[in-house]
């Protein structure tokens, strides 16, 4: 008979064994973290405070801003704390919460970013019906159908990833725990449950790549049809921004989860994982934000308005 007992905890993948280099390491993460927290929630209140910004579009970012803080909030601050403590544990429940938390935000993101282009399609393709589809009862709905589907997604995935069961060795070669790395150490024979999450989770994805896709074709053939050259570059910079963010975010998120896992650390794998949970929220930010006149308006806006206080108050 197989031998097994009760996992109480896991062990994470260190960059080093060296205090020094896991100081270093801290020091560079929390940076990382910080200046996420920071672009994201300038992005939430933006888009909260100037009425300008209450269009569908940004209804959408600042929902996507929201995800991103908390997808890296599910990942970083446990890797922070265990290279300041020089440890490489996590409790089993901890982990349980980091794998729901992972993949409610990545697939919830997912869904955000194809009502995104949804949007951008109507805009461009049928600006005289805009008002009347992408009416603010439809970006609510489209935003909880978001919320839904990563939800589900995320309790098929951690409760098929640990109803498995574990046994022998504890260490996840991984920054964090990640269902990849944790099917890796199951004993389980058979993986039904968390093969049908994933089989399900792959035809989700596919269906809001098509969506997504289809919804670039017509843009840019619509977009080249316009007459003035003013009309296609407004129309290209707005729609280049989140086609950039969505292929990054798929394609990470597809290596990383499609791709077979190796039985040693390798650095593509640390480097596929943390791409897709740590640089999307750090970079999405940004990458809205300078092609957005309207966003860099409302940063001035706000910051004048400061500044214009402190000098009265002087």
């Amino acid at each position: 008979m197989m031998n097994q007992t009760l996992t109480m905890e896991f062990l994470l993948l260190r960059f080093t064994e060296s205090r020094v280099l896991l100081r270093v390491h801290a020091v560079l993460f929390l940076l990382i973290y910080l200046v996420a927290i920071v672009e994201n929630l300038i992005i939430i209140l933006l888009t909260i405070l100037d009425q300008r910004l209450h269009t569908p579009m940004y209804f959408f970012l600042r929902h996507l801003s929201f995800l991103d803080m908390c997808l890296i909030s599910a990942t970083v601050p446990k890797s922070i704390l265990n290279s300041i403590a020089s440890t490489d544990s996590i409790s089993f429940l901890g982990c349980v919460l980091q794998v729901f938390l992972v993949i409610l935000m990545s697939g919830s993101e997912i869904g955000i970013l194809t009502a995104m282009s949804y949007d951008r399609y109507i805009a461009i393709c049928r600006p005289l019906h805009y008002e009347a589809v992408m009416s603010k009862e439809v970006c609510v709905q489209l935003v909880l159908v978001s919320w839904l589907s990563g939800g589900v997604f995320g309790i098929l995935y951690s409760a098929g990833t640990f109803s498995l069961n574990f046994c022998g060795s504890t260490k996840i070669h991984q920054l964090f725990c990640d269902v990849p790395a944790l099917l890796k150490l199951t004993c389980s024979v058979e993986h039904v449950t968390i093969n049908v999450s994933v089989a399900i989770g792959v035809c989700y994805g596919f269906l809001c790549l098509v969506c997504i896709g289809v919804s670039y074709v017509c843009i840019f053939s619509t977009a080249l049809k316009f007459p003035t050259r003013q009309r296609q570059c407004k129309a290209f910079s707005t729609c280049l921004p989140h086609l950039i963010v969505v292929s990054t975010f798929l394609l990470t998120g597809a290596i990383a989860y499609l791709k077979p896992t190796s039985d040693e650390p390798s650095l593509p794998d640390l480097l596929m994982s943390m791409f897709y949970s740590v640089v999307p929220p750090t970079l999405n930010p940004v990458i809205y934000c300078l092609k957005s006149k309207d966003i860099k308006s409302a940063l001035c806006k706000i910051l004048w308005k400061v500044k214009r206080s402190e000098l009265m108050e002087r």
